[in-house]
């Protein structure tokens, strides 16, 4: 590892587009004191933010760690520490974060940290690669032996993160990963958090258009008034869930958004299951809070436009607080049914662009043009 001179060591965050590079701006504010402090050794810190997409066409982390060597060696940078919303195996595992004490390289992948608290947690995971690399260990020419573990805060804060397989051949000299069911649970919340389930709803303009349509319509028909009145509540649930999963399920096979895989080994398929899993539950999020807001809209308009006398004449049932909640909820599932039918008029791309993170668009535009050159010969 190279290091400055005038006791200043440079860190370069080189973050892939999109919330990788919020989190760094956000973070590089505060981490040149806070690493002063955390180093105690008289040296300042210069942090910079580089925002470029370095895992475009890979997710293989030695050639990722290949490439950020190549990019560092031409800049005045003594540390690099990449980070990406993409989620990385290695050896079978998921990937947390690479180290190579040598070049004073760093490969962060942001999913294992979790979906809450993750600005936390990535300057946490941050603060622990630069001090590890800019230490006295990682001063010498080999590095540090490959079974040391040099991260103890960074492991036992971020469990169950343990030290992972390197390659002889590898860049990284020392790798973190993520194993077991809680692992696992955590790569999919932080895939999910990558994605931002809370853009779909705005996202998809058409199909919002429609289920609004359905629901005002639906709100002043007498025959859906009686149907309300007429419902038991595990009915309402039911006309919840299924009307909900409808729109999942319309959503991922008109958008195409199911991955499949050609490959048979255990990894791919299980690299599959997890993206599939993420899809499931970034669209299952949009569409309940789809849902959410359809009820307070359409219990808004109920309030507005409904006359009680004529209600009460319609449904022999007086007006009331119940009962306008009752409507509103069985027409928030009617119009979620039409917006399931109105989301046929957005483009795969809009769907895509609603629920997904800019890196998993692009890696899953990949696949498709690999799996249409695959066609094609």
């Amino acid at each position: 590892m190279r290091v400055s001179s005038q006791g200043v060591t440079v860190v370069a965050l080189l973050a892939d587009p999109d919330a990788p590079t919020e989190i760094a701006q956000r973070m590089a504010r505060i981490l040149p004191d806070r690493l002063a402090d955390k180093s105690g050794q008289g040296r300042r810190y210069d942090v910079e933010v580089v925002s470029e997409p370095f895992t475009a066409g890979t997710e293989d982390p030695p050639t990722l760690m290949q490439r950020i060597m190549d990019r560092g060696s031409k800049e005045n940078w003594d540390i690099v520490v990449a980070l990406t919303d993409l989620p990385l195996h290695s050896h079978g595992r998921k990937l947390v974060v690479d180290l190579s004490h040598e070049y004073g390289l760093a490969l962060l992948s942001l999913p294992p940290l979790g979906g809450f608290r993750l600005q936390t947690r990535a300057r946490r995971a941050v603060e622990e690669a630069v001090l590890s690399l800019a230490g006295p260990q990682a001063t010498g020419a080999e590095g540090p032996p490959r079974s040391q573990p040099l991260l103890g805060p960074f492991v036992s804060r971020l469990a169950p993160i343990h030290p992972g397989e390197v390659g002889e051949e590898e860049t990284a000299d020392l790798r973190y990963v993520v194993s077991g069911p809680r692992g696992y649970l955590r790569v999919l919340l932080g895939m999910v958090r990558a994605n931002r389930p809370w853009r779909l709803v705005p996202g998809l303009s058409k199909a919002l258009a429609a289920a609004l349509a359905t629901g005002a319509v639906a709100t002043v028909n007498s025959t859906i008034w009686s149907l309300a009145v007429s419902l038991s509540t595990p009915r309402l649930v039911i006309s919840t869930v299924g009307s909900v999963a409808l729109m999942i399920g319309w959503l991922i096979v008109d958008a195409n958004l199911w991955h499949r895989t050609d490959e048979v080994s255990p990894e791919a398929r299980n690299r599959a299951a997890l993206y599939n899993a993420s899809t499931v539950v970034t669209v299952g999020i949009g569409v309940l809070v789809c849902y959410v807001g359809l009820m307070v809209i359409n219990l808004v308009w109920a309030l507005f436009i409904l006359n009680d006398r004529v209600f009460a004449s319609m449904t022999r049932a007086p007006l009331n607080g119940t009962e306008y909640w009752t409507l509103s909820w069985f027409v928030a599932s009617v119009a979620t049914v039409g917006g399931a039918l109105g989301s046929g008029l957005e483009s795969d791309e809009a769907i895509r662009a609603a629920a997904y993170s800019k890196r998993e668009q692009e890696r899953r535009r990949m696949l498709q043009d690999d799996d249409g050159d695959q066609l094609v010969t």
